[in-house]
């Protein structure tokens, strides 16, 4: 879990050593606030994470003020139902497509079936893409053609998997800016869809969030939630980014899970969330 934090982490560390070029077993507090703002940790944030520590901060000081900020009630939503139903929601190019590929063959690796739907019928690239992950992964897709109506896929992808009794379902969503209306007014009613098609569905709205954004995806987050109700996080390309410190950003400001961290283009380049093994990874540069 440590190596594949500090692969995910590669570039944000690599921009903390800038700053704090030798490990020592303190540090000033004023380095570590440049540390922590060089790593797109936000400045308020900041203030508040140095509030009370000494001039001099050492390793265990520094870990428990970070891991403080994960320290909310986080519901991460599980649940037996079966099939169980998950709506992934997010921008165009934060990775969603991938995304769910790599949940999808996450449950397949546990032993479970899967089936995708192609609930982005706005770009057909959208549709085309998620059906070549379908067909590499073997894993059966309900879609349709572009401009279709989204909700109808919703529904018969869920009937389809009650019918086979599939475990899981993966619901693809148009890759929608929250300033428009017209889609977030699809977007709802695909969840009431989905809600007539099987009683308490779905289970779990993700929303992918692109790590090279940093703090800026809050803003982003937070209309999502508004409009729909966000049951947890997925964060993306951490990996190509060396604003790794925006994940404490994101959990302070939104209070909600984090489920997973993509580390990669591949099927299996998921890892669980870990806020010990996250912050431990990054003092790992700071401290000996």
């Amino acid at each position: 879990m440590f190596n594949l934090f500090k692969k995910v982490l590669g570039r944000t560390n690599k921009a903390i050593k800038e700053v704090a070029p030798t490990k020592r077993k303190s540090i000033p507090k004023d380095e570590f606030e440049e540390i922590l703002l060089e790593a797109d940790v936000h400045y308020d944030l900041v203030e508040r994470l140095l509030k009370g520590l000494p001039e001099n901060i050492n390793r265990i000081q520094a870990f428990n003020s970070l891991i403080s900020v994960f320290q909310y009630k986080a519901d991460f939503k599980n649940s037996d139902d079966k099939p169980f139903v998950e709506m992934v929601i997010g921008v165009n190019g934060a990775g969603k497509t991938t995304t769910i590929a790599k949940l999808a063959y996450r449950y397949k690796q546990e032993g479970k079936s899967v089936i995708l739907g192609a609930g982005d019928t706005f770009r057909a690239a959208a549709i085309e893409q998620l059906s070549r992950w379908a067909d590499r992964l073997n894993i059966p897709i309900i879609a349709t053609q572009q401009g279709h109506d989204p909700s109808a896929v919703v529904y018969d992808t869920i009937e389809s998997a009650i019918a086979k009794n599939y475990d899981h379902i993966i619901i693809d969503t148009a890759g929608r800016l929250h300033t428009q209306t017209n889609l977030s007014e699809e977007l709802k009613k695909m969840i009431r869809i989905a809600g007539k098609a099987k009683e308490g569905a779905p289970h779990r709205k993700m929303l992918i969030l692109d790590g090279t954004q940093g703090s800026s995806s809050i803003n982003q987050a937070k209309a999502f939630n508004e409009m729909i109700g966000i049951d947890g996080i997925i964060i993306t390309k951490l990996d190509g980014t060396a604003k790794g410190g925006s994940v404490l950003s994101i959990a302070d400001e939104l209070q909600m899970p984090i489920f997973y961290i993509g580390t990669g283009e591949q099927p299996e380049d998921l890892i669980t969330f870990k806020a010990n093994a996250y912050i431990n990874t990054i003092l790992d540069e700071i401290f000996v």
